[in-house]
């Protein structure tokens, strides 16, 4: 394993890998929050032709959402900790449209153009270099194709609520975030990477951000 995602891996070995299959199930909380953000990301969704990548596939619970949205040929899910794709693998592996692999996103090992959508669903606020990482997710989409990020928008209600979170049930998430998307930098970040046709939608009181562009043909 590379250096980079040994230090991606150490930062959130404390994540259980089956952390977002029991968190909906048992708590009802984050029920909420992901039947949330998984309808919204449903909504923006549509048909693909081809491969996709879901970049911080973690249990694969929603990695298997992107695929009953899109009826995609295949779905490759991608994560940091080794422990999480292990379990992705078992959970899913009668579905053969569905793969799972230990991979970094600062290091997308795949060819220009390969993928006609890549998600990445509250990931990007985990990643340091977040205009690198959507400079290769540019590379790697096909003309034509769709990107869909969600992350945290850091609005004044989520400022409120994350350091309480962080020291009860989500205390596993201390010290991830080492991006922060306030106001109007990740649309713009976007722009500058190339992407067109950049749509924004927020919701759960504006507390996360959604956005889907896509690489001009």
């Amino acid at each position: 394993m590379d250096s980079a995602n040994f230090s991606a891996a150490k930062l959130h070995e404390r994540v259980p890998p089956d952390w977002y299959e029991t968190s909906v199930r048992d708590n009802l909380l984050q029920r909420y929050w992901h039947s949330r953000r998984i309808s919204e990301v449903g909504k923006y969704s549509e048909p693909v032709a081809g491969e996709i990548l879901d970049i911080g596939s973690a249990d694969g619970y929603f990695t298997k959402r992107l695929l009953d949205f899109t009826r995609a040929r295949k779905v490759i899910g991608i994560d940091v900790l080794q422990s999480s794709v292990a379990y992705a693998n078992r959970r899913y592996k009668k579905n053969k449209s569905l793969v799972f692999r230990v991979a970094d996103a600062q290091k997308l090992n795949f060819t220009s153009g390969r993928f006609a959508a890549v998600y990445i669903l509250e990931a990007l606020e985990h990643i340091p270099d977040a205009r690198h990482v959507m400079n290769q997710i540019y590379r790697i989409l096909r003309p034509g194709g769709f990107v869909l990020v969600l992350v945290p928008s850091e609005n004044w209600l989520f400022k409120l609520g994350w350091p309480v979170w962080l020291k009860t049930r989500g205390k596993i998430w201390n010290e991830t975030h080492l991006n922060f998307f306030s106001g109007s930098k990740l649309p713009d970040l976007m722009h500058a990477c190339g992407f067109a046709d950049i749509r924004i939608h927020t919701f759960i009181l504006g507390m996360l951000l959604l956005i889907k562009a896509r690489k001009p043909k």
